[in-house]
């Protein structure tokens, strides 16, 4: 199962409706709060909206009422975010790929919470490829294993540990090559590299590491 999410972030920063477009019409959407309505703009109708909806005006939240089939709201104060309550909901249905869009934007602890969300997915169904989609910028979460990344149109690739120490960490295929490197929580070693072949390969042995792929 494929899944797709819609946060209420800026509007400016998520892709194209091509591109949401393009994913299998049998992704299954849920809508995050506001980004339900974003959703309709997109001519999408989510099978799921998730959250406390404190930003939508009352007939708003009728417009989401009869349009979507499973409503789930909470109370604004509450232990969780919205997006953490939606990707419960999403982790509940075993997906095998989580896609989350209108997750960054201006609140930089919002959009900090949510990038570390991808490590909770990680760590609780790891055969589960999750990734964060703007208009600039994709993100994504490994744990230790070898993987194969093509070129395409986002040129800049960087890689973050997101544990305290990333161990055996090898780039093939990229600019600026790795072999065997530890690297640790807070280095910029592995900022803005490039491939220079069609595909390339990272691998490591231990850690949790963050891909991110940029636009200029």
């Amino acid at each position: 199962m494929i899944i797709a999410m819609m946060a209420g972030g800026p509007v400016d920063s998520i892709p194209s409706k091509e591109v949401l477009n393009d994913l299998p019409t049998d992704t299954v959407w849920i809508g995050i709060d506001r980004g339900t309505l974003t959703l309709f703009d997109y001519g999408i109708i989510p099978e799921y909206a998730v959250g406390d909806f404190d930003s939508v005006q009352e007939e708003e939240m009728q417009l989401i009422d009869q349009n979507v089939r499973f409503l789930k709201t909470a109370q604004a104060e509450k232990d969780e975010t919205d997006m953490e309550l939606a990707i419960n909901l999403a982790l509940e249905q075993k997906p095998s790929k989580l896609f989350i869009f209108g997750a960054t934007g201006k609140r930089q602890d919002h959009q900090l919470a949510n990038t570390y969300l991808l490590v909770k997915v990680r760590k609780e169904q790891p055969d589960c490829d999750v990734e964060i989609i703007d208009r600039w910028n994709r993100i994504s979460v490994y744990g230790p294993g070898e993987f194969t990344v093509q070129r395409s149109e986002i040129p800049y690739i960087s890689y973050i540990p997101l544990t305290p120490e990333v161990t055996g960490l090898t780039l093939t295929g990229f600019k600026y090559p790795l072999k065997d490197r530890h690297i640790f929580l807070g280095s910029t070693l592995c900022i803005s590299n490039e491939l220079i072949k069609p595909a390339g390969t990272f691998s490591f042995i231990s850690g949790i590491l963050m891909m991110i792929r940029s636009m200029d």
